[in-house]
């Protein structure tokens, strides 16, 4: 191995260097090459891979649209559906205030009914009892009217008959009894 001084470094260091600029600036051939090669492989693309390449963007584009579209159809079937469940659940809400409202009615009208049935009862039940009183009363009348005529009728028949004992006062009594009877 040699050993190399500063000077043999700093020589080597401006080769490299050379060397390195070479890939900046190339020369006219390799620029040649180059764009031949450029060209083929375009021209290779053009021939066999560009044209399904394309179809596969188009057919990917064509998906990717066919997809937005099923899913804004799907957001706006959705939005649908939403809408009419809120009309359904409003429908309902509607429909079960008004059941309650009907339910409330129909137990306002039954209890107003049963008030007047019981009202209508004891009327009946106050008239019965009033006409049993009624009933009861005239005939408790009838039967004092009774006992106090049987009650006079002996009372009558004893004085009469203890004035009766004597032939002038029963002369006397029929005539007084006659000018009360012409006078009626």
């Amino acid at each position: 191995m040699q050993s190399c001084g500063w000077q043999d470094c700093t020589i080597l260091i401006c080769n490299q260097k050379i060397n390195d600029m070479e890939l900046v600036t190339p020369g006219i051939g390799l620029l040649f090459w180059m764009l031949l090669m450029f060209g083929v492989v375009l021209w290779v693309l053009k021939k066999f891979a560009w044209k399904p390449i394309l179809n596969a963007l188009r057919n990917r584009e064509l998906s990717i649209q066919e997809a937005l579209m099923t899913a804004e159809n799907a957001r706006q079937e959705l939005e649908s559906l939403k809408a009419d469940n809120e009309k359904i659940v409003a429908e309902a809400r509607a429909e079960r205030d008004q059941i309650i409202k009907d339910g409330k009615q129909v137990k306002e009208e039954i209890i107003a009914k049963a008030r007047e049935e019981a009202a209508e009862e004891a009327k009946k039940l106050i008239r019965a009892a009033k006409e049993e009183i009624k009933n009861e009363k005239d005939a408790a009348i009838q039967d004092i009217k009774n006992q106090v005529t049987e009650l006079s009728i002996g009372i009558a028949e004893k004085i009469l008959r203890e004035k009766l004992t004597d032939k002038g006062n029963q002369k006397e009594l029929i005539d007084r009894w006659m000018k009360d009877i012409k006078l009626n």
